[in-house]
C-alpha cells in the first residue's frame, strides 16, 4: 500500500474529502483492507487524478450520480462534503439536486435535499 498511485490517491482524497474521506477508509480497513485500498487506488489515485476534468466538475457528476442512485445517502453526504470543500456553493449543490429531480424523480430528490440540509448545517456548527 505504499505504491506511487496509492500515494498519489490519497493525497487526493485528503485533499478533496479532508477528514470525511479518511473516515470511509477507516471504517473499511477492519472488515476489508482491500477494498480501502481499491477505493484510494483506482477511484483516487487512477479516476480523480486525470487531467480532462477538474474535482469541482468530478464532485457535480458524483453528486448528480449519487443523487439519482437514491440509496447512497452516506455517500451522497460525503460528496456534498467534497464539493463543498472544491468550491461548489450550498446553492449550486441544491440546483444539482434539483435538477436530478427531473431525471430521478422526486423522491430521491428530496432526500437528497434532506442530506444536503445536514451536511450544511453540521459545517455550519463545526469550528
Amino acid at each position: 500500500m505504499n505504491s506511487e498511485r496509492f500515494n498519489r490517491g490519497l493525497k487526493k482524497l485528503t485533499a478533496i474529502d479532508g477528514d470525511a474521506g479518511a473516515n470511509v477508509i477507516e471504517t473499511l480497513k477492519d472488515v476489508s483492507p482491500d477494498l480501502a485500498q481499491y477505493t484510494i487506488e483506482y477511484a483516487f489515485g487512477d479516476i480523480y487524478s486525470r487531467p480532462e476534468l477538474d474535482v469541482r466538475s468530478r464532485e457535480i457528476a458524483s453528486i448528480a450520480a449519487l443523487t439519482a442512485l437514491g440509496f447512497a445517502i452516506p455517500q451522497l453526504k460525503v460528496h456534498i462534503n467534497a464539493g463543498l470543500n472544491v468550491g461548489l456553493s450550498e446553492t449550486e449543490i441544491k440546483e444539482i439536486i434539483i435538477q436530478m429531480s427531473v431525471y430521478a424523480g422526486f423522491p430521491v430528490a428530496l432526500n437528497a435535499m434532506n442530506a444536503a440540509k445536514e451536511v450544511f448545517n453540521t459545517r455550519k456548527v463545526k469550528p
